[in-house]
């Protein structure tokens, strides 16, 4: 494949990966070098500095809107101090980054470290079976001290990161954030309830009622038919309008709707179980239940609609959390009034609620130019200590974050293992990384964060998710986990994805607004997934999951 082709294939590549906003220009800092190949002495594993005499590693990072400057930013600074390893950095921008990177894989002139790309399994794969991204095995069983502790706690992140073959090739970030797990929830305006008397609903009929009442009966007590029963926005699958309603009917994963199967891969919108919530969304819609803009506007638009000055107009919202179409530091304080409903039991019992991965791919990539592979993996693998971590992604110890002291407690309700300090960073800081590059956030480390009774927000999210989704979360044995596809695989996939893909987003939003007719227009839907070659999408899909999973 020439490098034209290859850019343009990594292009697609990348935006299947949720890429974080970055922003930053080069900045080269180099310090004096006096070692050599030859003489680079590696420490063991668990021992610092990690070399004697200093180095320098080239670093091609996808920067954050957070971070004034990597080069001298203080987390880096520390890493520095304790390694003896000088990071020359090389920071793509937010509109370009995903150019960039393409560039220089094109190239052929690699740095020595590409971190915080989000990059795939698929590119993992076709840049590491060239030799471009070096596999990390053998430095894994030498110097991964804190990797091996990863994989100890989760066995999956290193089954989910192993490519076909047996080679692993990139360092993720592990978030084992629990109400993220199962990201796919409804809030409800609890006060409206309580002023017509009605109880939560559970059931999608309930709901329907619910909402009816909501746009009948003046709850917002002005007098004025403003209020507005239920809203979404169209910016990603856990605020689209279908995204929790359609769990009632049947299992709604993601944005691409794809699951397992008793071992087959499967999609839920070509069953008859889809036509029906689309039947209940189109009913929800036509009685002027959901709010047209809700498949247009972004979330900042929605937040609009939360926080109407002087009275609330909003009854129930499709996202994660009630931040996202709240202000959780407004003056209103109007999201502490906003309830998470439980999973929707449908007219067949169904009742469920997905699952998505906390491990995020790609994280930190050591290439075939690295002249120092033990010391840029080891650098790696320091990154996942608990205090590194909090220095990622809190601060400096002392200063943002402490230890908890005996007695405090956490937000599971038991002793806490770290607290937030009173501190006041600006939106752009240079204490730390924000995130960028691996860290490993477990669920009981987050989940052991001082609660904070001036701040309930992480408290209520994990008693809502625990005491609601948790019992109907989704089975791990019917998650998709994410796939490592070969470079003919990925060529043929990069166009039927993205036709399948807008095509049922397009059709979605059509059946439930009555621009297309359900009844009439289902079986011609069906047929155009068939010309789209749905078959062979999923056949591409099971070619990979066999070619990992299956022996």
């Amino acid at each position: 494949m020439n490098k034209a082709l290859m850019a343009c294939l990594g292009l697609f590549l990348l935006t299947l990966t949720v890429l974080a906003g970055c922003s930053g220009n080069k900045q080269e800092q180099e310090p004096a070098e006096t070692d050599t190949i030859d003489s680079l002495s590696v420490s063991p594993a668990g021992q610092f500095p990690i070399v004697n005499e200093k180095i320098t590693l080239k670093v091609l990072v996808k920067g954050s809107a957070f971070v004034e400057d990597f080069a001298t930013n203080e987390y880096t600074k520390f890493l520095e101090e304790k390694t003896n390893i000088h990071i020359e950095w090389d920071v793509a921008p937010e509109k370009s980054a995903v150019e960039k990177l393409n560039l220089v894989l094109g190239s052929g002139d690699l740095p020595d470290v590409i971190m915080g790309f989000s990059i795939s399994p698929t590119q993992q794969l076709i840049y590491g079976g060239q030799g471009n991204f070096i596999a990390l095995n053998d430095l894994i069983e030498e110097y991964g001290t804190e990797t091996k502790k990863l994989f100890e706690q989760f066995p999956k992140v290193k089954d989910e990161i192993t490519a076909p073959g047996g080679n692993i090739y990139a360092l993720p970030q592990v978030n084992d954030c629990y109400h993220c797990s199962m990201a796919q929830k409804t809030w409800i305006y609890k006060p409206w309830l309580d002023k017509l008397g009605l109880a939560m609903p559970t059931t999608t009929d309930e709901m329907y009622e619910v909402l009816k009442a909501f746009k009948t009966q003046d709850p917002n007590g002005n007098g004025k038919a403003d209020e507005i029963p239920l809203a979404g926005a169209s910016v990603g699958p856990s605020v689209n309008i279908d995204s929790f309603l359609m769990n009632a009917f049947t299992l709604n994963p993601g944005d691409k709707k794809l699951y397992m199967n008793d071992g087959k891969v499967d999609v839920s919108f070509n069953k008859p179980e889809w036509k029906d919530g689309l039947a209940y969304l189109h009913k929800l819609y036509a009685e002027g239940l959901i709010a047209p803009e809700s498949f247009t506007q972004d979330r900042n638009q929605v937040k609009q609609m939360g926080e109407n000055p002087d009275i609330p107009i909003l009854g129930v919202a499709t996202a994660m959390h009630n931040g996202a179409f709240t202000d959780f530091n407004g003056e209103s304080g109007r999201w502490l009034d906003f309830v998470a409903v439980p999973p929707l039991k449908g007219p067949k019992g169904l009742q469920i609620t997905p699952f998505r991965s906390s491990v995020t791919q790609g994280q930190y990539i050591i290439t075939s130019a690295n002249k120092y592979p033990e010391a840029a993996f080891r650098l790696a693998d320091l990154m996942y200590d608990q205090e590194m971590t909090l220095r990622n992604t809190v601060g400096r110890p002392g200063m943002e974050w402490d230890w908890a002291e005996s007695g405090e407690v956490g937000i599971n309700g038991m002793q806490a293992i770290w607290k937030e300090l009173d501190s006041d960073l600006p939106t752009v800081q240079n204490v730390k990384w924000s995130q960028v590059g691996p860290s490993l956030r477990t669920n009981d480390f987050r989940l052991g964060m001082m609660a904070d009774p001036d701040n309930p927000l992480e408290v209520i999210l994990y008693n809502e998710t625990k005491n609601k989704y948790e019992p109907f979360r989704q089975k791990q044995e019917s998650v998709l986990p994410e796939l490592f596809f070969t470079n003919e695989q990925a060529a043929e996939l990069a166009d039927l994805d993205k036709t399948i893909t807008d095509f049922v987003k397009e059709m979605t939003a059509r059946f439930i607004i009555g621009d297309a007719n359900l009844e009439k227009e289902w079986e011609t839907y069906l047929e155009n997934l068939e010309s789209m070659n749905l078959p062979r999408y999923l056949e591409i899909y099971q070619s990979a999951y066999d070619a990992k999973y299956k022996e």
